[in-house]
Formats: C-alpha cells, structure tokens, sequence
C-alpha cells in the first residue's frame, strides 16, 4: 500500500550488485581502498596545485574544480554504497534519498562543465599560444567556474522540486546503492511525463551541447597539430591532451551509456546498469588524478616530494 496513504514515513531500499549477497565484507573493503585511493588522489592533487607556483594556471585551476566535483560526487555515495555491502538492508528516508539524488547529478554536470572548461583551455593553448594569457585571465577563469557551479546547482533544482511531489504508490526498491532520477522516478504511480520531460531536456542541454563543445574544440586543436611542421612541437601539443582526453572518456562514456539504459534498456539483466552506474560514479574520481599525476611532471614530482617527507617523519 502507498505510504502517503497509511502515513507511515516514504523510505527506499538500497540495492548492491545483485549476484552479491547481502553483507558481503569481502566486496565492502575493496570499496573501501578505492574510496581511500580517491580521497587521497584528490587531496594531493589539490595541495600540489595549491603549492606549486608553476601550476598556478587556468588549465589547473580548473584541474583543482575538477577534483573538488569528484570528491563531492564520491562523498555523496560513500555511506549508502558502504551500507549495503555491510548491511543486511538498507532504507534511506526519502528526503535523503532525494538529497543524496540532488547532490549526484549536480556535482556529474558541474563536471561535465569543468570538462568542456578544460578542453577551451587546451584549444586556446594550442592554437593561439601568444594570446592564451590574456583570453583566459584570471578574471575569466573565476567567472567561468562560478558559471560552471551555477548551472550544475540551478538546472538539477527544478527536477529535485517535482521528484518531491510525486507520489509513491508502487516498490520501493531501487536498482542502485544510490539514489538516481530515472531510477526513483520508475517507482513513481503519478504524471511523471513532466519531470521526464525535464530531466531528458537537462541531459540534452548539458551533456548534449557540453560534448559538442568538446567534440569542435579538439576537431580544432587536431587541425593544429597536423599543420604543425616540428615534429617535437606536434609531440609536445599532442601529449598536452592525452590526460583531457582520457578524462573525457571516463567520464563521458559510463554516464551516455547508463542514460541510454536506464530509458531503453529494460529488457537487459540487472547487473548490467547496477555495474555501469557503480563505473561511473566510482572509476572517474579514482582515475583522474592518477592519469593527471602520470602526465603532467610538476604534479608527479611535488607528489613524490610529499611521499618522501612524509616518509621521513616517520623514519625519525
């Protein structure tokens, strides 16, 4: 029976892998080393940026917004995704359900809009090197980012409003150990065609248009590099954008793929989105900075540098 009719609280209950028994410990402390390795990826990542002069530049500025958004999108997810793998079952309220489901798709499109930042960065850098400090000022830069966190926080409120109007009526069971938009709202027994409407609408605006940013800006930067002569100077301007790309990948990728499931994947087995979801809000937090550390030297080595020190209190 629904809940708005026997006045009893609205909760949902967490799903883990479904071949995973409940309680499973042994999938709960790999999780845990991952979230580990996020959390100190990132945390490095900053203080390097924040430490060395040499790094003060837009591109890490916006590499250092880029590990803030993953951070908050890990974070959010911790505590239920832990639960369920240590828990026999595990309810969340649907007020924090819905605020754990806010925080997810806000934090996904503020770094969809670091990711396109990036690659701008990367084309004025590439093809007009001589006027890149004074595009992209520093002035610039916090407008953009400011602009960045606005759209996230703004385009994902309306949404977050009608998903708390709806009336619950059916299984409250969800799909994930977290709480998405198309996954609450297939539980939904109201007029849902508004809020899938929207939320269709908001993928589309940004992820959308946020992909064709990317996709001219590096049809762009290509045609720079190939009318580049100097080999060294085609390897150089080449090697600049691996890591972006690698970047845009793993995030882009799992989040298109569990769009695309989640409203025309029905008849696929469970694990399939369960496993997707769980890549895309776990893997890109994880490989960021590792794959920002491989890359760029001045983070590897104030890396090592803090691991050497840090050694050395130790030792004495």
């Amino acid at each position: 029976s629904s809940s708005n009719r026997t006045g009893s609280p609205l909760t949902f209950t967490l799903t883990n892998i479904p071949v995973v028994p409940a309680s499973s410990w042994w999938v709960a402390l790999p999780l845990c080393c991952l979230y580990l390795l996020m959390l100190l990826g990132n945390c490095c990542l900053l203080c390097t940026i924040r430490g060395e002069h040499v790094l003060h530049s837009p591109m890490y500025h916006f590499l250092s917004l880029l590990a803030l958004a993953d951070l908050g999108l890990s974070l959010c997810t911790l505590p239920t995704v832990l639960a369920t793998f240590c828990l026999p079952a595990t309810l969340l309220p649907f007020q924090a359900c819905l605020a754990q489901m806010y925080l997810i798709h806000t934090f996904s499109t503020i770094e969809s809009g670091v990711l396109v930042a990036m690659a701008l960065d990367r084309f004025v850098a590439i093809c007009h090197p001589l006027r890149y400090g004074s595009v992209l000022s520093s002035a610039l830069v916090v407008r953009a980012g400011v602009l960045i966190v606005l759209r996230g926080v703004l385009l994902v409120l309306p949404v977050t409003i009608l998903m708390a109007r709806m009336p619950f009526c059916r299984s409250h069971v969800l799909s994930h150990s977290f709480c998405l938009h198309q996954d609450m709202l297939r539980l939904a027994c109201g007029d849902t065609r508004p809020s899938s409407w929207y939320g269709l609408s908001a993928v589309l605006l940004t992820t959308g248009l946020d992909l064709l940013a990317i996709l001219l800006s590096y049809v762009l930067i290509i045609r720079a590099i190939v009318a580049t002569v100097p080999a060294a100077a085609r390897a150089k301007a080449s090697s600049t954008c691996i890591s972006h790309l690698c970047a845009i990948l793993i995030f882009y990728i799992p989040l298109i793929g569990l769009s695309v499931i989640h409203r025309f994947g029905q008849h696929l087995p469970p694990l399939t989105p369960t496993l997707l979801a769980d890549v895309y809000l776990l893997v890109p937090p994880v490989l960021n900075p590792l794959v920002y550390s491989w890359k760029t030297k001045q983070i590897r080595r104030r890396i090592l540098l803090l691991l050497c020190r840090r050694g050395s209190q130790q030792q004495a």
